[in-house]
């Protein structure tokens, strides 16, 4: 029982581990895709004004929360601004983009940093939740007026300097599509990974499975166990009942007397002799059924 109670600890504690490792993994997957310093005729915020901006993208195939994280132009300040939680706006679905104004304007809400970048300020880090880590960070050339320094393709080291701006949007414009599945193919061109991945899922599936099945066969078995040392128990109950010591008192006491006194020896056959009589009241004519009899009526004293 301990042992059971030991591993099933210890699995989920590494499920916790997976998930929490995964996590780390997915914040690591955000990437500065795309950052314009001098805005003038370009992307707009939602009070119709316009700054410097910064996009920034998740790389990932899992949704992730920016939250706690930190932006800033300055490491000697890593903790600048901090994005704060609780605003639906922080969560980055799969492969999608959320989109920062250096305009030093924080009342404007969750995607307003709290500085600016300009010619003099040209770059920007993104910190891990920690305080320390830096999950990305670029420093930008100078630009012209609503230039950007991008990422081309999405997530890559290759940045350029470009005129057509894709804010909230992908950077591939004319640039192929590569799909997961060819990402992994040039990660693992044999297939060794993908196949140790297989077995590895199949076979904890079965010792999964093995573990839930014998649990449930020992629980069935114990569960039978009980009822028939639960019936044994009620059947020497009944046996102690029918035989008691009274019980074998009296044999002993009848024994003893039966061997012990002189009983009369009587005769156990009866005999039985006819007795021939000439009258029989049953063949009286005297007592037929047509005579009425007689009415007398008899009064009882009380006592």
């Amino acid at each position: 029982m301990m042992r059971r109670l030991i591993f099933t600890m210890a699995f989920v504690g590494g499920m916790l581990a997976s998930i929490n490792t995964i996590n780390a993994q997915s914040i690591n997957d955000l990437r500065i895709n795309e950052v314009m310093l001098f805005n003038t005729t370009n992307y707009i915020d939602n009070f119709g004004q316009r700054g410097a901006w910064i996009e920034i993208m998740n790389m990932g195939y899992n949704s992730v929360n920016i939250a706690n994280c930190y932006l800033t132009n300055d490491l000697d300040e890593p903790k600048k601004y901090q994005i704060p939680k609780g605003d639906p706006l922080s969560l980055i679905p799969l492969r999608q983009f959320v989109v920062f104004f250096a305009d030093n304007k924080t009342e404007h809400g969750t995607l307003h940093l709290n500085f600016s970048l300009d010619s003099t300020h040209r770059f920007i880090a993104l910190i891990s939740p920690n305080g320390k880590t830096i999950i990305d960070s670029v420093t930008i050339p100078i630009l012209a007026l609503n230039q950007v320094y991008n990422r081309v393709p999405d997530g890559s080291d290759n940045w350029t300097i470009g005129k057509s701006t894709t804010p909230k949007a992908t950077n591939n414009v004319g640039v192929a599509e590569v799909t997961a599945g060819e990402r992994f193919l040039r990660f693992d061109p044999v297939g060794i990974i993908m196949a140790i991945i297989a077995m590895s899922v199949v076979f904890i599936a079965l010792i999964v499975l093995y573990r839930i099945f014998k649990a449930i066969g020992k629980t069935n078995q114990k569960a039978a166990k009980r009822k028939v040392e639960k019936a044994e128990r009620g059947k020497e109950q009944v046996a102690e009942e029918e035989i008691s010591g009274e019980v074998f008192a009296a044999i002993s006491t009848a024994l003893y007397l039966y061997e012990t006194e002189k009983h009369d020896q009587e005769s156990s056959i009866i005999t039985i002799q006819r007795v021939s009589r000439l009258y029989s009241p049953w063949s009286s004519k005297i007592y037929g059924l047509r005579q009425i009899p007689s009415r007398m009526v008899s009064h009882q004293q009380k006592k």
